[in-house]
């Protein structure tokens, strides 16, 4: 071969070695090409029960395909690998056709295909047709399953067999849900879902998103448009003009919502819910409780940096239990944390101005009954609704768009509570859940305000603000409270 026909060969080769690469989709992800933060935060989280609530377009199923192909090959960059077997299951089998399994083959190398057993349609083109399972080669020498189901088969066709893992494309019926969770059971699997939610506030609501069973191997991110730094202001304009303010909530920031709405839209748990880790000891500034006696106390440690940024570091949160239970609880998590006392050797904290009542059960009044039990309680804390709204408001998005208050995710109350507030009816949040709440409004509206910001405008609180009943109502209501 001469030196010319060597050269074309070489070029040749060079340009078959670019195509590949261009169409290593999986590689192209994986180096950070196509994946963006909040996809790589479910990646890299070991939890075993993971949710993401996304947009439309705002890259959820493509982090859930990824996480299925890494699984079944073996090559899961932060996980534990092995062989293993694994359903995707959809709505319809026209949506199993249209988008997961189109996904699953996108990012799935054809040398990887072992084969693929079709219900319907030729192998040779699966991605026209409605594919049962693919057999994948993976890097242990073996074989992996990845098997297609559908909601609309009914909870009987997802019974018997043993799974390593479940991907949920789009919201499941609760059964098919948990006929799943039975599925990966003895092989100690995991189940991940990907979805916009349009429901409502369904199941998934209360029992993943605000996880009201506690389970700590639930973990759930929102992603929204601005998320994904692959689609271009311009687009998220367009999409933007054309959806109302509700369909805005789901299919661009992939939350739930309700006919009032949240009442802290701003929060966003990949945001303001950060690893505890080790505050310095200068950062200490208060505690504030909502005293509860039947109702759960609420009692949160508050700490705040050089940069005037909030950080909700400790909780004690209990319902059904004395003045002294309480004491003791919250003088035990500041001997953990070496929390600071005050002059007279009494820890010091802000509390409800309800607690200057005196309870059926004592002749002290729940103020009194925490002096003597060594916490110094201040109830001369601002109550004011809708100022104390604005201003926590104002902390989880400040007029340059800042985060300002970041909570540990061992707060579970805080977290849970503040991610199911909602206005009411009668243009006041539901008095339901709210005690975490009540008392981060104590702390915030202890706080000064900053002056060297733009100051939010309070438009909606205002409006909520005018339409609220008289304020002797309120403050009757408010008073008591800590008593039902």
């Amino acid at each position: 071969m001469d030196l010319d026909e060597l050269i074309k060969q070489v070029i040749i080769i060079d340009k078959e070695l670019e195509r590949r690469k261009e169409n290593d989709h999986l590689s192209n992800y994986n180096t950070g090409n196509k994946v963006h933060k909040k996809q790589l935060l479910f990646h890299k989280s070991k939890k075993k029960n993971r949710w993401v609530f996304g947009g439309n377009r705002s890259g959820k199923s493509q982090c859930g395909a990824v996480e299925a192909v890494w699984l079944a090959r073996g090559i899961h960059p932060y996980k534990d690998n092995k062989a293993c077997d694994g359903w995707v299951v959809s709505l319809s089998q026209q949506v199993q056709r249209d988008v997961t399994q189109n996904k699953i083959l996108y990012y799935l190398n054809p040398d990887w295909i072992e084969s693929i057993v079709m219900l319907s349609g030729r192998k040779d083109s699966a991605e026209n047709g409605v594919i049962d399972y693919i057999l994948i080669k993976n890097v242990f020498g073996s074989t992996s399953k990845i098997g297609f189901k559908t909601c609309d088969q009914g909870r009987e066709k997802f019974q018997g067999t043993s799974l390593d893992w479940v991907w949920f494309d789009e919201e499941p019926p609760f059964d098919i849900y948990m006929e799943c969770r039975m599925r990966v059971l003895d092989r100690e699997g995991i189940i991940f879902g990907t979805m916009t939610p349009l429901k409502g506030l369904t199941w998934v609501y209360d029992k993943i998103y605000l996880n009201e069973a506690q389970d700590d191997e639930i973990w759930c991110i929102e992603m929204e448009w601005a998320d994904n730094p692959f689609l271009s202001k311009k687009e998220i304009d367009s999409l933007t003009k054309t959806l109302s303010a509700e369909e805005l909530e789901s299919r661009r920031y992939g939350k739930f919502s309700a006919k009032g709405g949240l009442v802290y839209s701003e929060f966003d748990v990949g945001v303001h819910v950060i690893e505890p880790f080790t505050v310095p000891h200068d950062w200490y500034d208060n505690i504030s409780i909502d005293p509860g006696l039947h109702n759960p106390l609420s009692a949160h440690w508050y700490a705040v940096d050089y940069d005037g940024n909030i950080y909700v570091i400790a909780e004690h949160y209990e319902a059904e239990k004395s003045i002294e239970y309480h004491s003791k609880c919250i003088l035990e998590k500041c001997k953990q944390l070496n929390w600071p006392t005050g002059f007279n050797g009494k820890i010091n904290a802000l509390i409800d101005s309800a607690a200057n009542q005196k309870t059926l059960a004592s002749p002290k009044s729940v103020s009194e009954l925490f002096y003597d039990y060594g916490i110094n309680v201040n109830t001369n804390v601002n109550k004011d609704l809708f100022s104390g709204i604005s201003r926590v408001k104002s902390y989880l998005k400040n007029a340059k768009n800042e985060a300002k208050l970041f909570i540990f995710s061992t707060c579970v109350n805080m977290i849970r509570e503040i991610k199911g507030y909602w206005w009411g009816n009668a243009d006041v949040p539901i008095k339901k859940d709210d005690h975490a709440m009540d008392d981060l409004r104590y702390y915030i509206m202890s706080r000064p305000e900053a002056h060297d910001e733009e100051k939010q405008k309070p438009t909606l609180v205002q409006m909520h603000k005018e339409r609220l009943i008289s304020k002797n109502r309120r403050e009757h209501f408010n008073s008591r409270r800590w008593l039902n």
